[in-house]
């Protein structure tokens, strides 16, 4: 069995301070990759400058009216958004259970990081915030 000698990091987007340096704390491996995927589903195109084709249409399909077609919309723009922008990981499954009653979804995501075996969960609750 190879080890993952590879080590995934990106800035902690709290902004919190790294209590010895007092620099913006990093974020490292299974934590890191955790948050670029939440990022992924939570951008709109044309957010980011320079890079208008990464992003999802989650956020409008929240405005849609809630059902189960409206559901395997969101879970199929989900699954897109990760296999063509995250390339670190090997995506599973994504189950998004409608929560009608408070007009969000629950969406739970499950990959593996790249030349490992764990798999991981990410658990989200999506929600219209007007």
């Amino acid at each position: 069995m190879a080890r993952n000698t590879r080590t995934f990091t990106d800035i902690d987007l709290n902004f919190t301070a790294h209590p010895v340096t007092g620099d913006v704390a990093h974020k490292y491996d299974e934590a890191a990759i955790k948050q670029s995927v939440k990022n992924l589903i939570l951008t709109q195109n044309y957010e980011r400058p320079f890079h208008s084709e990464i992003g999802s249409q989650v956020r409008s399909i929240l405005f849609e009216p809630a059902g189960p077609m409206t559901a395997a919309i969101l879970q199929r723009s989900i699954e897109d958004v990760i296999n063509t922008f995250e390339p670190r990981v090997i995506l599973l499954a994504v189950d998004v259970i409608d929560n009608s009653d408070n007009n969000a979804y629950t969406v739970k995501i499950y990959f593996k990081i790249v030349n490992t075996e764990t798999p991981i969960s990410v658990s989200l609750l999506l929600k219209r915030t007007r």
